[in-house]
Order: structure tokens, then sequence, then C-alpha cells
């Protein structure tokens, strides 16, 4: 695939700044070495295959790079293997560089992050690989100067090392950032002045700005010029730092490699012209090499600063948004708690209210502790649903933050704020913020219209179905009474006919009696108050087991056969622990597989302080898909003249196992 009118346009530019730093290194060389001092282009060709990594077109960039050296070595009176030598050295020096560069910052030659050199960790890694390469194109490039003189220099090696130094440092610093800012203008994204670089107070002051610009540029000029032309013999270098950290440390990035450049450029002209402090000194080739150091210096002291007030500045105006956004973020939350119905309070575990939203003050009936610190639980009047006081040790915060779990109960709340008192539904969850600080997190729930509907509805249905039993009663007395005086009579076809109907109606009236008796049952399941006991589960499913078969026996039906494993004592209501158990035995015997007589396994398994029963029988199971519906009120997985119900038998047991802090499965 041929390149495209855009890369060609990069390779020609960058091969005519190319050929030109080495047109003008070539005008620096070692008498007798065909060894240029400065060496600028190996500055620009690092910047080259640095602009065109991943471009896949390495082969065309370095095949450009040498012969470009080639042709200018040629041109300037090297020896064609001095030239070729130097040529590859170059480009080892580049290639190297551009990988180690690659593979130690990716970010630094991506096109997605726009070569950013923002961390002084990037100068580092810069100078590193600035270093390393430079070496291996030392190894290589005084071989050309052997095979120029037939010898080998080790001055030439120490001109190599240091010329590359600078002219890696100095101009790949200035192509890096040229670099990014022509990536930030071609992505649309914000100018170099909105970079992290850009300098702290650039929008509130630009005048004061502008004429610090102007300021640091003719002092530069000033100290430059007083420091190499006026005052050459004397050595005053060291007060040019000056001018370097004042740009370094108030100015932008972009400025200060460009001032680093200016003042490389001025130094080393100078020098080379035997002009300046480094001129003073007296063999030429190192005077040079000293004023090739000093500039690394300069550099370093330049990018140094400058980089670490960017990291500075960029940490502060991450803390700034980080800042604003929790702010942002604690406003919203606050609006969001302080706005809902339920209420919310945060306890410490010394009884601080740290958090309480207005809904929580109203819940409590306005009872806020004094000085935000809890108090007992009569200052509250909390009750438990029975009337009974709460105490202290029992309030949900205290207990959750006791025993490290979350809990939920219902209170009932009466306080001279509330005094028809209030039923709330109370959440308590541990928070732990802190290696040692905990905190516990209340949920109040306002359930006192709830509570009332359903106590009615609870009172209503109770009231009903006993109420009912009454008329069926006596529709139950006299349909036998009738069904006796028949049975007396002589046979006849009509009598026939009205024994039948009565029949029809006993039943229905014994599916009616036991529909209004789980009715009973399940009211009292879900709001009968909980009398716990110690009870003995071996003999109430023993006794349970007996009346099953005496049933059996009575009725002519199947004998079920028990099994009855070692059962604990636990303590549980009584007579809804024994309705539980009832109402499963009596599924198992009920769903048994016609003309096989039922044989029931009760085992129990104790874990702590968990006991968990188990009912195995040999009856026909449950069908697929049924296992979750069957707790359901009203639901029968079986329909059949065998298998009768309500479907509130299983329903039952749910609700009296969970009473009891349960499950059935």
């Amino acid at each position: 695939m041929m390149p495209s009118r855009q890369t060609w346009f990069q390779l020609t530019g960058f091969a005519a700044l190319y050929a030109f730093s080495c047109v003008v290194g070539r005008l620096t060389i070692m008498e007798g070495t065909n060894l240029s001092l400065v060496w600028p282009a190996a500055g620009v060709a690092a910047v080259w295959l640095w602009a065109r990594h991943g471009s896949g077109r390495l082969w065309l960039d370095g095949t450009l790079l040498v012969a470009i050296a080639v042709v200018v070595n040629l041109a300037t009176g090297a020896p064609a293997g001095t030239s070729v030598t130097f040529a590859l050295a170059n480009l080892v020096q580049a290639v190297i560089f551009t990988k180690l560069v690659a593979r130690w910052r990716p970010a630094l030659v991506s096109e997605e992050r726009g070569c950013e050199l923002v961390r002084t960790s990037e100068l580092w890694i810069l100078l590193g690989a600035g270093t390393l390469s430079t070496v291996c194109g030392a190894a290589i490039g005084p071989l050309g100067v052997w095979l120029s003189t037939g010898t080998y220099s080790w001055a030439a090696t120490v001109v190599w090392l240091t010329r590359g130094g600078a002219s890696v440092l100095v101009i790949g610093a200035v192509g890096l950032r040229l670099l990014y800012l022509h990536r930030c203008r071609r992505a649309g994204r914000a100018s170099a002045a909105a970079h992290p670089g850009a300098v702290t107070g650039v929008d509130h002051r630009p005048p004061l700005l502008l004429a610090e610009y102007l300021g640091v540029l003719v002092c530069s000029v000033v100290a430059y010029w007083v420091a190499f032309a006026l005052a050459d013999a004397l050595p005053l270098a060291f007060s040019l730092l000056a001018v370097t950290v004042w740009a370094a440390l108030r100015l932008s990035t972009t400025f200060v490699v460009l001032h680093g450049l200016a003042a490389a450029t001025v130094t080393v002209v100078f020098t080379v012209h035997g002009i300046g402090p480094f001129a003073s000194i007296g063999d030429h080739t190192t005077g040079v090499l000293v004023a090739q150091l000093f500039v690394i210096m300069i550099a370093v002291v330049g990018l140094t600063l400058a980089l670490g007030r960017d990291e500075r500045t960029a940490l502060i105006r991450e803390l700034e948004r980080g800042k604003v956004e929790a702010a942002r973020q604690a406003e919203l939350m606050s609006a969001i708690v302080h706005s809902m119905a339920d209420g919310v309070s945060v306890i410490d575990e010394d009884g601080h209210v740290v958090l309480r939203n207005p809904a929580a003050e109203e819940l409590l009936g306005g009872r806020v502790s004094p000085g935000d610190v809890t108090t007992d639980a009569s200052y509250y009047g909390v009750f438990h649903l029975d009337g009974t006081p709460l105490v202290t040790e029992d309030l949900p915060h205290v207990r959750a933050l006791a025993e490290d779990r979350a809990l939920e109960m219902d209170v009932l709340v009466r306080n001279a704020g509330i005094p028809q008192g209030r039923l709330l539904h109370v959440s308590a969850t541990v928070l732990a913020h802190g290696s040692d600080m905990r905190s516990a997190v209340l949920l109040f729930h306002d359930v006192t219209a709830e509570r009332r509907q359903r106590d009615e509805l609870a009172s209503f249905a109770g009231v009903v179905a006993h109420d009912l039993l009454n008329p069926l009663a006596t529709i139950e007395g006299w349909t036998e009474i009738a069904a006796q005086t028949i049975a007396e009579q002589p046979p006849d076809p009509v009598l026939d006919t009205i024994s039948s109907s009565l029949t029809r109606v006993r039943r229905a009236g014994n599916r009616m009696r036991a529909l209004i008796n789980d009715l009973l049952a399940y009211a009292t399941a879900r709001e009968a108050t909980l009398a716990p006991v110690v009870v003995d589960l071996g003999r109430v499913v023993a006794d349970i087991a007996t009346a099953r078969v005496d049933a059996a026996v009575a009725t002519k039906a199947l004998i079920p056969t028990f099994h009855i494993g070692t059962l604990p004592s636990v303590e549980a209501d009584p007579v809804l622990i024994r309705q539980l158990l009832d109402n499963i035995i009596g599924n198992a015997i009920k769903y048994s597989i016609p003309a096989v007589p039922p044989r029931i396994t009760v085992e129990c398994v104790r874990d702590g302080e968990t006991v968990e029963i188990s009912v195995v029988d040999n009856g026909i199971g449950i069908p697929p898909g049924q296992h979750e519906k069957i707790f359901g009120d009203f639901h029968r997985a079986h329909n059949g003249v065998d298998y009768s119900g309500t479907g509130l038998g299983l329903a039952i047991c749910k609700r009296i196992a969970e009473r009891h802090q349960g499950t059935v499965v």
C-alpha cells in the first residue's frame, strides 16, 4: 500500500529538517577526525521515529535516515566507510531510543495520549533511553573514526556520548512538546494553556503573565550577552541558571523547553566560535564538551522544575475536582436522605447521633436526644408490641452493634409527641468506616396503618370463620337426622335419590368445615401471640403418629408406618409447633400412592442453635415446578377426589416456621 499524501508530507518535512541538522553538525568537525563536536541530528532522528512510531513503515524511515546521513557526510568530505558507519550508528541510536521509550512508557508514543510529557518520571525515562541509545551509538560511531584514521579514539567516544546526550535531551524535549501541541489541535482538545502544564493563574491575570514572559526573555538575553560577550573570561555561567529556574517555576513547560533550546543554541554557537566562559578552557574540544554538559544541566534543571510544578498543579486541580464532586455528592445524598418519608439515623458505638433526617424525628414523636447523644429506651417511649417496656440493651442499634449483625424488629413508640402510639418497623445494619470505627444505620418505617388494616382483616376473617361454624353445625345436624330417618324407611327409589343428595350435602359440609378450620388456623398462625416454652419434639411427633394410626384403624384406611429418630427439645409455642408438624405429617399420609401403605421417617439434625427437622415419605411427591408455589395461599399442587384439601396447610406451616425464625422447604 502506497503512503498517503499526509505521510509523504511528514516524511518530506522530517527529511529536510534532518538534512539541515546534519549539515549544521558537519560544520563543527573535529580536526583530523571527521567527527562533529555538535550533532543536533541525533535529536531530530529520535523525534522523527518517535512521531512515526506505529506507522508500520520503519523500513522507509530508516532508509531515508541512512541515505540523508550518508549523502551529507560524503558531501562534506567524509570517507565512504565512515559515512556509512556514522549513518548506521545514528539509525541504531534513534531506533533503540524509540523502542526503549515505547517499552518503558507506552503513553509517550501513543497517538491517543498525544505524546504527553507531563511527569518527572517521564523525564527520567527520556534521560535513561537517551543515555542507553547514545551508548549504543557510541559503540558503533567511533568505528568510523577508526576506519578513517586507523586509531581508535576514546576522545571520539566521549564526544559522541556528550553531543548525543545533549541533542536527544534538548531537541527531543522540544520535538515531543511540539508533537503534543500538534496532536492536541488535530484532536480538537484543549490548548496547551489549559493543560496541567500551564501556569496557575493564567486566566486570572493575563497582563501580568505576559509581562513575566517578556521579563524572562529580556533577562535571558541580557544574562547570556553578559556571560558570553561582555565578560567571557569570567566564570559567570552558573548565573544563567537563575533565568532557567525562573521560567521553570512560573511559565509553561512549552516555553521552558523552547527557552532551553535557545539557551543551548547560544551556548554552543558562542563556544564553537571561541567566545564565552567555556571557550576560555585551554583545549577547544574540551570547551565544547563542557558547554554541552552545561546544556544538559540547563535542560534537566528546567524540565525537572517545570514538570514537578505541572504534577503539583495537576494534583491540586484533581483534588479540587474531587472536592467539588464530593461536595456535590454529599449535597445530593443529604437532599435524598432529608426528603425520605422513612426515618434514617446513624449512631456510632459511643451513642452519638451522626446523622438523623427530619422523618426520623417525626416518627419518634419529636424526641431528639439532648446533645445528639442517645439515651435510654424510656426517653423515646419504646415498647414491645405487647406493651411491655423495651430495655435499653434491646434497642435495635445497641443489639446490632453488640451482636455485629443486621436485625429487624417491630416496636411500639408512645410518648408525649404521639400519645396514641405508633408502630415502627426498625432495620438496623452495622456500618464499618475505618479500622476500628463502627456505626449502626437505623431505618424507621411506619407500619401503624398496615398493621391496623392487617389486624382488622385477620379479626374479620376469624370472626366470620367462627360465626360460620354455627349455621354449618345446624346444617350438618339436620342432615344427619334426615339421613337416619330415611335409612329406617322401607326401600324406595325416591328415598334413595334423597339419600344420595344428603350424602353430597354432608361432603360439602365437611369441605366447608375443613376450610373454616384452616382459615381459623391460618389467622392464628399469623396473629396469635407466641408463648414459647420448652417443647419435647420427640413426644409431640409420637403423639401425632399415634393419633394418625388410630384414625387409619377407625376409618379402615391403610395404616401408616412411622420411623421416628432422636428429636431434641426446643423453645417454641407448643400449640403452633404441634400444628406445624401435624400438617406436614398429615400431608405425607394424604398424598400417598394408592394401595401402598405410607411410610414416614422423621429425623433431626442440630447445628448450634439451628434445628433441622426432615419428614420423608414414600408418597407421590411434589410435581416439577411446584416447589415454591405450594407454600402460597390456597394453592394445591394435586387436584382430585383422593387428594382433597383447601390449599392452606403448607401456607400455615410456612407462617408458623417464619414466626419461629425458621423456614419450610
